[in-house]
């Protein structure tokens, strides 16, 4: 009986042990790529506008991942990244419905790889003295054999990886230029200059933006409806436009189209009254732009009779000949920390400059609308009336009794929500009263930002123009029409968390000791100045004759200082041992916790069940007998 008991244990124990195996086939199967994202900020995760494009795809889009895996055997921080890349790529693909084929290769030094990712745009990086060079980029074709690439992924870029990625899916996916709608009221064009009797070249910034995309120049006198193959809109400095124009644009909004607009307060490069013979009224005369129809049914508030003064941002400039330059409030250097880093088109700026700009803000009673800033001046700033910026000979005159107003101006924002049409009263085919989805819309309260001046110098040089950028407002103009240009969806991908995780602790004991350190050594520093000032006064005390010979006073001064600058140094050591030792009693408390305490907690939990089923199973069969 015994024997059966144990053969028909042993073939249990067979049976279970199949099962278990075709269980664990049948999951591996049936759950192939299913994962859970236990991660903070959800990093493996992709954003629904990326899921959306990636569904999008009709052709068969091939991505190259150029990763120097051998090259980069000394660089930590390289393969980190390239892990993550390549774990961002393979959950695109999977997301892609078999229309995204990813190929990883790996390009040796002067291997036809390597030359392969130079001809597809792709930049290699030294890395050594020895000029020792990588590649990590990614390269893309489409199925009519357009391509795109990456040339290079930067480490400290990673929170816009998934942004750039969908980025060149879309442009594979999207290869025509995208079509761009352009009414403006200042001379951005190339065109004859009636004063000086010569062409006027074009502005750098609308040389740019027709280079990458399909601009059409529209006509405020007879804008009534905007075409639908418009993908964004750009107005500059709109002044004075007809409720048919105003109409055209709410209704592009609305219909899902994306706005850019540059208004201004006092457009210093609007010819509005230019006269030769009358130079006051060109000076007289209102240089301001608005959109008030539209702006009251989007709730947002802007003064066009108000500029912006900035004393922490204030630029230099010369009034004069022979003059000293004096800083202007008015005329703003903005720098980093005043740029959103959270958002693509202002993430890598530095600079941008800016004159005479207004601000624009939510109004009180804005409901589903939403206003993010992305450029905007320091707290130290206030308003002021435009009128006055005219007929200005001292710029210093505009900080008299100047008020700071305690928080931020913002000069550039992105405005997001369900937009309501500014023309309710209007009927017809087609007409919406509300924005169909979220509307994309980025209001800019300068214009003088795209002017020349403002941002680079352009010389010719044998028929070419030579652009030389003394700040980013270029860029912050090209970026901003290439990220409206793309889907909502792209639009709608913001900078994720980055895989980087700093050792807090361990850096808020660092600064403790950096803190105890320093004190120690202005301690030090102290003791040794008051030591030289006593020295000093029992030098000046003594006789000519015996100037070089030390005096037992000074002397004992002397060897005091001496061993209490040993002792401080004694004592620094001992913060920096003592820094050594909280590090590694902390690193020694994480190994026992991961180590020891949690597989002892697992096998706890585990026996306490084991237990408590035993426990049910008794009861069980004592109730039965």
């Amino acid at each position: 009986m015994a024997f059966n008991r144990k053969a028909i244990s042993g073939s249990a124990l067979v049976v279970l042990g199949v099962l278990f195996v075709a269980v664990l086939l049948v999951v591996n199967v049936a759950l192939r790529g299913a994962r859970v994202d236990l991660t903070q900020g959800r990093l493996y995760t992709l954003s629904e506008g990326t899921r959306n494009i990636l569904k999008s795809i009709d052709e068969p889009i091939s991505l190259y991942f150029f990763y120097s895996d051998k090259g980069s055997q000394e660089i930590p921080q390289v393969r980190a990244y390239a892990t993550r890349v390549r774990e961002m790529l393979q959950e695109m693909a999977s997301h892609s419905g078999g229309k995204l084929h990813l190929q990883f290769i790996d390009p040796l030094p002067f291997s036809e790889d390597e030359d392969r990712a130079s001809s597809m745009g792709l930049q290699a990086i030294p890395v050594s003295a020895a000029g020792d060079k990588i590649f990590l980029g990614i390269a893309g074709t489409n199925s009519t054999n357009g391509q795109a690439a990456i040339p290079f992924l930067q480490p400290d870029k990673e929170a816009f990886l998934e942004y750039d990625i969908a980025k060149l899916i879309h442009e594979l996916e999207v290869p025509k230029k995208p079509v761009v709608g352009l009414l403006s009221g200042l001379p951005m064009e190339a065109e004859f200059d009636q004063a000086t009797r010569q062409m006027r070249p074009a502005w750098a910034i609308d040389q740019q933006w027709r280079q990458l995309f399909d601009v059409r120049k529209l006509d405020a006198g007879t804008l009534k409806s905007i075409d639908a193959d418009v993908s964004v809109l750009i107005l500059v400095q709109p002044k004075n436009l007809s409720d048919d124009a105003q109409y055209a644009i709410d209704q592009f909004v609305l219909r899902g189209g994306h706005l850019l607009a540059f208004v201004d307060p006092d457009a210093q490069m609007d010819q509005t009254g230019a006269d030769p013979n009358n130079p006051m009224a060109a000076m007289m005369a209102d240089k301001s732009s608005d959109l008030p129809k539209l702006f009251k049914a989007w709730h947002v508030d802007y003064d066009p009779h108000k500029v912006v003064l900035d004393r922490s941002r204030a630029l230099a400039i010369s009034m004069g000949e022979a003059q000293a330059p004096v800083r202007h409030p008015a005329i703003l250097g903005l720098g980093d920390t005043d740029f959103n880093h959270d958002d693509v088109v202002t993430a890598s700026l530095s600079t941008i400059n800016v004159s005479s700009a207004g601000f624009i803000e939510l109004a009180k009673d804005a409901k589903d609308e939403k206003l993010e800033p992305l450029v905007q001046t320091s707290s130290d700033a206030s308003s002021v009336a435009s009128d006055r910026l005219r007929m200005l000979s001292d710029p210093s005159s505009m900080l008299a009794n100047y008020t700071a107003s305690g928080t931020p101006f913002v000069i550039a924002g992105r405005l997001t929500g369900t937009l309501a049409t500014a023309f309710p009263e209007r009927k017809g085919d087609g007409h919406l009263a509300q924005s169909k989805e979220p509307a994309q819309v980025v209001l800019v309260a300068d214009t003088d930002i795209l002017s020349d001046r403002m941002w680079v110098q352009v010389r010719s040089f044998l028929g070419q123009s030579l652009m030389n950028a003394f700040a980013n407002n270029g860029d912050f103009a090209v970026n901003l029409v290439d990220n409206l240009a793309g889907s909502g969806d792209l639009i709608r991908i913001r900078g994720r968390a980055t895989s980087q995780r700093p050792f807090t602790t361990v850096e808020a004991i660092k600064r403790s000791a950096d803190e105890r350190f320093r004190a120690k050594e202005q301690d030090l520093q102290r003791e040794l100045s008051e030591t030289e000032r006593k020295l000093t006064e029992l030098q000046s005390a003594k006789a000519q004759d015996q100037a070089m010979i030390l005096s037992p006073e000074q002397k004992g001064e002397l060897d005091k200082f001496l061993k209490r600058k040993v002792e401080i140094r004694k004592e620094l050591r001992g913060v920096r041992r003592q820094l050594d030792a909280q590090i590694e009693s902390l690193g020694a408390r994480l190994k026992i916790i991961n180590i020891l305490l949690m597989p002892l907690l697992v096998t706890l939990a585990a026996l306490a069940f084991a237990w408590w089923r035993a426990q049910r199973r008794r009861a069980a069969r004592g109730a039965r007998a």
